[in-house]
């Protein structure tokens, strides 16, 4: 996987390259990092997300609308949609985080992608940015049931295999780090009759199967 291949999917060409350099480049590899621009990628990734929803749900209140982007605009889409370009396969790490595969972990992969977008904001404007914003995330929004906005990931994935009559999920705590006050827990969330694995991020166990089992989720509702 080339930089040029990963434009070639997102249909882009930067005209400053750095930009594209540094949205790959993780804090941990050296100081010209991608945090400002994931700082710009999320707002204009929430102001493109939050205008097509407008404009495709006219009848939907604000506060599902609310709720609809909140399922959209969030760390474990994020993280399938750079699996999907493959983009941990370009990031810029440093050694540590190279040897605790953080090119595999949901928040870098999703941070680079937020700064992706603010990288082709800077790059070529909001039109630019918005294109590649909605070529990224309209497959998930045509599949956006609003019938289950107000349900959690956990019970969606339980009731999706249910409905196929499939055995539940198995979760499984990977990794704790941290101090007792300040923990990080890592979960797995493995559908063996589908061959599906998904892991998850959460100051909790219950907050990292949540994220576990939406990205699971993800994966069996999205077609490419």
């Amino acid at each position: 996987m080339s930089r040029d291949a990963l434009c070639s999917q997102l249909g882009y060409v930067f005209a400053q390259p750095q930009l594209l350099q540094r949205a790959l480049t993780h804090r941990s590899h050296s100081q010209a990092h991608n945090e400002r621009l994931e700082f710009l990628g999320d707002s204009v990734l929430n102001c493109v997300i939050a205008k097509h929803l407008y404009d495709s749900f006219p009848d939907l209140p604000e506060g599902d609308l609310s709720r609809l982007r909140s399922n959209l605009v969030n760390q474990q889409t994020l993280f399938i949609l750079a699996q999907q370009l493959q983009m941990g396969e370009l990031l810029l790490l440093g050694e540590g985080e190279r040897k605790s595969a953080g090119f595999r972990r949901p928040s870098i992969l999703a941070d680079a992608l937020e700064a992706l977008f603010g990288a082709v904001f800077l790059d070529a404007g909001f039109e630019a940015a918005q294109k590649i914003v909605l070529g990224l995330y309209v497959p998930f929004i045509a599949q956006a049931d609003v019938q289950t906005l107000g349900k959690d990931a956990k019970t969606l994935l339980q009731e999706y295999l249910q409905g196929k009559r499939l055995s539940l999920p198995k979760y499984t705590v990977l990794a704790t780090q941290g101090e007792a006050h300040a923990q990080l827990f890592q979960v797995q969330c493995e559908i063996a009759q589908l061959k599906i694995t998904t892991c998850g991020e959460g100051v909790s166990r219950r907050a990292a199967e949540q994220a576990a089992a939406e990205a699971a989720y993800l994966q069996l509702n999205f077609k490419p």
